[in-house]
């Protein structure tokens, strides 16, 4: 969902590197990086190149210049007239054998990495906590939601503070429809670096399954030199949101590292960074909850978080995410009083009263085209809720309408709603407490 957000929100993307200087990376780590480019895809022409390291063509240039110094590439002599009169490079002999054994070193090639600390001043100019969230964008984000009327007015500061988020409730009330609400609201982009360096190891981050990429921006054609808009080491994209259920663990927040390649890959809250990581069904987990936010008390507490290489090493890097955690349990059930104070908001998403229960069974009826029947809704409130102390929750509507749907279908009969038809779908949603015989 695109939302407009306030100009003092609009995040400065990355400028582009001048110069070689501008890099801050080693020389040696970048030649490589080029040479096993140019040899994995095959590239000879600068702007080929230029594409494939993502870097502008005068920096690339410059690279080629050095390689070309050291005797590691070549000019091939002749001038391509299908790429504007460009000149073709090669690797040498030399230039080979320097890109195998950088391969055997490390797999990475492509993408030019940004280094740690360039990345953690481009997580400050798009930091989080630097949005202002309005009513009217997330009334707007929840607007297929029917909720209580001092719910947002609860969500709002907690969204626009950027800091950690506690929701809890009974199970069914919509805390993860709330949650990817809370991510539509953020209307803006922001920029996803494809790589990043520490130490002199390569750590990718960007990740199609959880970036969100935005319209490619396209120099303008008709200028005589075709400027960047931005740093192409990053990729313009939605903020994002990561989503952990039960199958969260400790190690899912490690760097990963791959043997094969010699790389990392930036653990769950890293590629979250600028976005929501949403730890859904806390307490489901094979982990403590007191355990798991525990780890996160240093990133909640500080804006950093602190990971390891392979060599034990230990670095900081930014964290810059809102971390919501919902659960279907009392918080004083599953924290101490330290965690729970290290937690900024605490919501609780309870369940629907009567009038918005009625509501949001009316608006499942009409978008799934189930008709209403005043004596079937009479006969579920009179009958059926006080058997369970008229108690309602919000999957309930859709639940019991998706039932009576099955059931029509299945007797050829067109969408209707029937006490009886109350009676059977009410049937499969609780199960009868009784002892089985073995």
């Amino acid at each position: 969902m695109n939302m407009l957000v306030p100009p003092s929100t609009k995040v400065t993307p990355p400028p582009p590197p001048s110069s070689i200087e501008d890099m801050r990376l080693p020389l040696p780590m970048m030649r490589d990086i080029l040479l096993k480019t140019m040899f994995r895809k095959n590239v000879t022409m600068v702007s080929e190149v230029s594409e494939a390291i993502c870097l502008p063509r005068q920096v690339t240039q410059e690279l080629i210049d050095m390689a070309r110094e050291q005797r590691l590439l070549e000019a091939t002599g002749t001038l391509n007239a299908n790429n504007g009169n460009e000149m073709g490079y090669q690797l040498t002999d030399a230039g080979k054998a320097r890109a195998l054994d950088a391969l055997s070193q490390s797999e990475y090639f492509g993408a030019m990495p940004v280094p740690m600390e360039v990345y953690a001043e481009q997580v400050k100019r798009q930091s989080i906590r630097n949005i202002q969230i309005t009513r009217e964008q997330l009334t707007q984000a929840m607007g297929h939601l029917v909720l209580p009327s001092d719910l947002l007015s609860n969500l709002g500061p907690a969204v626009s503070s950027g800091r950690s988020i506690l929701m809890y409730g009974p199970p069914g009330n919509g805390k993860s429809s709330i949650s990817n609400g809370i991510r539509d609201a953020m209307g803006d982009k922001i920029y996803i670096p494809r790589a990043v360096e520490y130490s002199g190891q390569v750590i990718t981050v960007y990740d199609p399954i959880v970036h969100s990429k935005a319209e490619v921006e396209i120099d303008d054609p008709n200028s005589l030199r075709r400027r960047r808009t931005f740093d192409t080491r990053y990729v313009r994209c939605d903020r994002p949101t990561v989503i952990t259920g039960g199958e969260l663990s400790l190690d899912m927040l490690d760097l990963v590292y791959n043997p094969t390649a010699r790389t990392y890959q930036a653990p769950l809250q890293f590629k979250s960074a600028g976005g929501i990581f949403i730890v859904d069904d806390l307490g489901r987990q094979a982990e403590p909850p007191q355990k798991l936010v525990n780890r996160w008390i240093v990133p909640l507490e500080e804006g950093k978080d602190i990971l390891a290489l392979q060599s034990g090493e230990k670095f900081e890097v930014p964290f810059d995410t809102l971390v919501i955690f919902s659960t279907n349990f009392h918080p004083n059930e599953i924290f101490d009083q330290a965690a729970l104070r290290r937690i900024f908001f605490k919501i609780k998403i309870d369940g629907p009263n009567q009038e918005n229960f009625l509501k949001i069974f009316a608006l499942v009826a009409r978008k799934k085209g189930m008709p209403l029947d005043e004596p079937s809704l009479v006969h579920l409130l009179q009958e059926k809720y006080p058997t369970i102390d008229n108690i309602y929750a919000n999957y309930q509507p859709v639940f019991l309408i998706d039932q009576m749907i099955a059931i029509c279908e299945f007797e050829g009969q067109p969408y209707h709603m029937t006490p009886a038809l109350i009676d059977r779908a009410w049937a499969n949603m609780f199960v009868k407490d009784e002892k089985i015989v073995k």
